[in-house]
C-alpha cells in the first residue's frame, strides 16, 4: 500500500461521490432535492462494503450499506445499464420517502463498484400529503417497494414506473427526481469507468479495499484512548398521538460499553415499539451510533466501512430502536434518530466530558402541507427546519442550523413562494433560545407560513416539551412550540405531532428550540 496514492484514491473516491451529488441536485425537480439537498450518494464496492461517501445525511449513509446488503440478496444477477431501487424499511431502507438507488459498475467484463444515491421524495403515496403521517402501521405510510430492478440493460422497467407513479400524488415530479437520481448514477458509472481505464482495476480495487482498513485502524487508536468502562444515559421521546392520552413516557436508554478499541451501544431497557409511528429500524439506529462515536474521532479519519467496524450496537428486537414489521416508522427516521444520538453522546459525555456538546435541538421539526394550487395541480411540500446547537467547552452553538441526523438546509424563500401556494411572513433567529452557560446553546428559529389556499398540514416535532440538555452546569434550551394564527387573529398552541385542515388565511409559526449550555455561566 503507498501512503500517497491511498491519499489520492480516498480524494478520487470521494470525488465521484461529491460529483453525483452535484448533478442529483442539478437536475431534480422537487424543491426539496434541489433547494434543501435531502439526498445523499455513495460508492461501494462490488461486495456491498462502502468506500467512500459524500459530505451529505448521517442518517441516509449510516444505514446505506444495509440497502447494499438488501439488495445483493435479492438480485440474482447484475448486468451493466442495470438499477435497483428499493424503500422498504424493513428490508434495508429507512422510511418509505427515502428512495434509494443502486447501481453496478462493470470494468473489464466483470463487476467492480457500486454507485448508491438516497433521495428523500416529497410524496410517496399514504394517508397525508408529504408521506410523513400519523400513522399506525407501515402500509398507511406510502408505497413500499421491495429491492427490484428499476432497470434493466439500460432501459426502465415500465410495468414498475407506472405501479409507482399511480401511487402517489405528485407522479410528474416524482418521474424527475427518480431520472435526477438516474443521471446522478449515469456519472458515478462514468467516473469510475474512466477511473479503471487510466489505473486498471486490479489498483482501483485494491485501493478500494485499503481505505476502510485505513479508516478502521486509525479510529481504533482514537477509541483506543477513550477510557474502558460502561457509561449509562437516558433521554425521552413525547408521546405520539396514540399513546399522548395515556401519557405514557417513550424511553430511550443506553449503555456505552467502552472497552480497548471498539465501544458498543446496548439499548436494553428501551421502550417496546410504539403504536404511532417513532419506531425506528435497526439500520437507523445503527446509523445514530456510527454518527455519534465518529463526531469524536479525528476529522480527518475517511468516513467509510472502516469507520463502522469499531462500533457495535445491540438492541432487542421488537424495542422501539429495533421496530419490526408492521410497526409505522416514518418519524423514527428523522425524530427517533435524532434522540438516539442524543443518548449515545449523554454517554459518552460521562467518559469524555470535555468532548461532548451539550444537546442540539434534538427534532428536525418536519412539516409538510399538500393540497391544490389555482389551476388545479396538485402538491405536497416537504421540509425540516433548522434549530439550536449545543454549545461545547471550545465553542457557543450555532444557531438556525440543522444538527446532527439531518444535515440539509432550509427551502429558500424565493423557492418555496415560486413552487407553493403559501408565503413565508416570518423568518428569523429565536433570540435568547439558547441555554446559558459558560458556552451558550444556539439560538432556534421562528418560521411563519400562511397558507394562500386550503391545504392539509402536518407537523412531526420534538422537545415541544423535554428541552434540549445542558451539560457541566450549562442551562437547557427553550423548548419548541407550534401555533396556529387563524385569519382573525386568535391563536392556537397545537401540539408536537398533528395533522388537519388548515383555510386559506391561516397561519403556522414554528419555533424551534435552542441548543443547550455548557459550564456554568460566569457568577452562577
Amino acid at each position: 500500500m503507498d501512503p500517497i496514492l491511498l491519499e489520492l484514491y480516498r480524494h478520487r473516491f470521494a470525488g465521484v461521490a461529491e460529483e453525483m451529488g452535484v448533478t442529483l441536485r442539478r437536475t431534480a425537480y422537487s424543491p426539496n432535492i434541489k433547494e434543501r439537498l435531502d439526498f445523499s450518494c455513495a460508492v461501494f464496492d462490488r461486495r456491498g462494503g462502502l468506500v467512500a461517501q459524500a459530505a451529505h445525511i448521517p442518517v441516509h449513509l449510516g444505514a446505506m450499506p444495509r440497502s447494499l446488503e438488501a439488495a445483493l440478496n435479492a438480485i440474482d444477477a447484475w448486468r451493466p445499464g442495470d438499477a435497483a431501487i428499493l424503500n422498504d424499511p424493513y428490508e434495508g431502507g429507512t422510511h418509505l420517502p427515502d428512495i434509494t438507488m443502486i447501481s453496478p459498475v462493470f470494468a473489464e467484463g466483470r463487476l467492480a463498484f457500486f454507485a448508491a444515491s438516497r433521495a428523500h421524495h416529497a410524496d410517496v403515496g399514504g394517508m397525508s400529503p408529504g408521506s410523513l403521517p400519523l400513522s399506525r402501521e407501515l402500509y398507511q405510510e406510502g408505497v413500499i417497494i421491495p429491492p427490484v430492478k428499476w432497470r434493466k440493460e439500460g432501459k426502465v422497467v415500465a410495468d414498475l414506473e407506472r405501479l409507482i407513479l399511480r401511487n402517489v400524488r405528485t407522479p410528474a415530479e416524482r418521474r424527475g427526481d427518480l431520472a435526477a437520481q438516474q443521471a446522478a448514477h449515469a456519472v458515478a458509472e462514468a467516473r469510475l469507468a474512466a477511473l479503471i481505464e487510466r489505473h486498471g482495476a486490479a489498483e482501483a480495487e485494491a485501493y478500494a479495499r485499503h481505505l476502510p482498513a485505513w479508516s478502521e485502524r486509525l479510529f481504533r487508536e482514537r477509541i483506543r484512548a477513550w477510557p474502558d468502562g460502561v457509561f449509562r444515559f437516558e433521554d425521552t421521546l413525547e408521546p405520539d398521538f396514540v399513546d399522548a392520552a395515556a401519557g405514557e413516557k417513550i424511553v430511550i436508554r443506553v449503555a456505552a460499553h467502552i472497552r480497548g478499541d471498539g465501544v458498543t451501544f446496548d439499548f436494553e431497557g428501551t421502550s417496546p415499539a410504539t403504536d404511532g409511528s417513532l419506531n425506528a429500524p435497526l439500520p437507523v439506529t445503527e446509523a445514530a451510533c456510527y454518527y455519534a462515536a465518529r463526531a469524536l474521532a479525528a476529522a480527518d479519519i475517511p468516513m467509510n466501512a472502516g469507520c463502522f467496524a469499531p462500533v457495535r450496537v445491540a438492541a432487542p428486537p421488537g424495542c422501539l430502536v429495533h421496530a419490526r414489521p408492521p410497526h409505522a416508522v416514518a418519524a423514527g427516521n428523522v425524530e427517533t434518530s435524532q434522540r438516539i444520538v442524543d443518548a449515545a453522546l449523554g454517554a459518552l459525555a460521562q467518559a469524555l466530558p470535555n468532548e461532548v456538546c451539550a444537546a442540539g435541538q434534538g427534532t428536525m421539526n418536519n412539516l409538510t402541507i399538500g393540497g391544490f394550487r389555482a389551476d388545479g395541480s396538485p402538491y405536497a411540500y416537504y421540509e425540516t427546519i433548522g434549530g439550536g446547537m449545543g454549545a461545547s467547552a471550545g465553542a457557543d452553538g450555532l444557531g438556525g442550523v440543522h444538527v446532527h441526523m439531518s444535515n440539509t438546509l432550509n427551502t429558500p424563500v424565493e423557492a418555496l413562494e415560486m413552487a407553493f401556494p403559501f408565503r413565508i411572513e416570518t423568518y428569523a433567529l429565536r433570540r435568547g433560545s439558547g441555554g446559558a452557560g459558560a458556552r451558550r446553546g444556539g439560538d432556534g428559529l421562528v418560521r411563519t407560513y400562511r397558507l394562500l389556499r386550503p391545504a392539509t398540514v402536518t407537523v412531526i416535532s420534538e422537545r415541544r416539551r423535554t428541552p434540549p440538555w445542558g451539560l457541566q452546569g450549562g442551562a437547557s434550551g427553550a423548548c419548541g412550540r407550534n401555533t396556529l394564527v387563524r385569519s382573525d387573529g386568535k391563536e392556537e398552541i397545537l401540539p408536537a405531532k398533528f395533522s388537519r385542515r388548515f383555510e386559506a388565511g391561516d397561519m403556522l409559526r414554528i419555533e424551534t428550540p435552542g441548543g443547550g449550555g455548557w459550564g456554568e455561566a460566569d457568577g452562577a
